[in-house]
């Protein structure tokens, strides 16, 4: 069986539709799919575009408004070139569904070129990656692991706490049939920044409204790593951060910006996953 957020709708009216499969179920509710396949769908759909016009190009960053729900039924996407030159390119992506657009994503797509001579300032504060023998490497996707007070572990049920969290993440397919990019990989886990920052002793309080990813360069393979950076939290609105990595290094960072849903908070220390992510959904 392959595990995917979406499967393609060829006889759909509109092109390139896709619907939400079990493993896009959000946890805040049976009838949404939550923001790893919606930031993944979008991050697809721009990449599609820049492959075909400008293959040159590398992601330098996504910033993924979630501005309604996507629900667990038909959606297509609509893309925009916004502006082109020799040295980048700025793509729009809109998600569309029946009842009307759900979220939208700015990407910006850079010509590389040598590094800049000199010596800057960088923070020596490096994340690590699990052990390989506590997380082999592998392109299969897993249940991500979770590293806090109680170390690396899948088992959810030891990370309800108030330490600083770094998640282990491989990406399953965005569309089924499809093989995932690195680029995809981590245009989906980037909202994996809420689970990492917003996920304290009552369990996720949070919901996300937006996030930015921001990266120097695309992940190898489709293993990405978020470790918490920061977090500021005033009267229900809070603004984190995570370092981006995979274990060849740091490649960037990412920013949410979320607001408190208490009334509807998920107790992710009553969750227990097997490392099959057929059996749940996960987050």
């Amino acid at each position: 069986m392959d595990l995917a957020f979406f499967r393609p709708l060829p006889d759909h009216e509109q092109p390139d539709a896709i619907e939400p499969l079990l493993l896009a179920r959000s946890s805040w509710s049976d009838e949404q799919a939550h923001g790893v396949a919606v930031a993944g769908a979008l991050g697809r759909a721009a990449e599609a575009v820049v492959r075909r016009q400008r293959p040159e190009l590398v992601p330098t960053r996504v910033t993924v408004d979630l501005f309604t729900p996507t629900r667990m039924a038909p959606a297509w996407t609509t893309t925009e070139v916004v502006r082109e030159s020799g040295r980048l390119m700025l793509v729009d992506v809109v998600l569309h569904q029946e009842a009307g657009p759900t979220a939208r994503a700015s990407t910006l797509w850079l010509r590389p070129s040598e590094d800049a001579p000199g010596e800057t300032w960088s923070n020596p504060d490096r994340p690590e990656a699990p052990p390989l023998e506590v997380a082999p490497e592998t392109d299969e996707p897993h249940v991500p692991f979770i590293h806090s007070g109680a170390g690396w572990s899948q088992d959810f049920r030891e990370h309800q706490d108030a330490e600083r969290k770094t998640y282990w993440n491989t990406a399953p397919s965005i569309v089924l049939g499809e093989p995932v990019t690195p680029f995809q990989a981590v245009a989906a886990s980037a909202d994996g920044t809420s689970l990492a920052t917003n996920w304290g002793t009552a369990g996720v309080q949070h919901i996300n409204a937006d996030v930015t990813l921001t990266l120097a360069r695309p992940p190898v393979g489709v293993t990405v790593g978020l470790r918490a950076l920061d977090r500021v939290e005033h009267d229900g609105v809070a603004v984190s951060s995570c370092t981006v990595f995979d274990r060849h290094g740091t490649i960037g960072t990412t920013v949410v910006t979320s607001m408190s849903n208490t009334r509807r908070g998920i107790d992710m220390g009553g969750k227990r996953w097997e490392d099959d992510p057929r059996s749940e959904p996960g987050v």
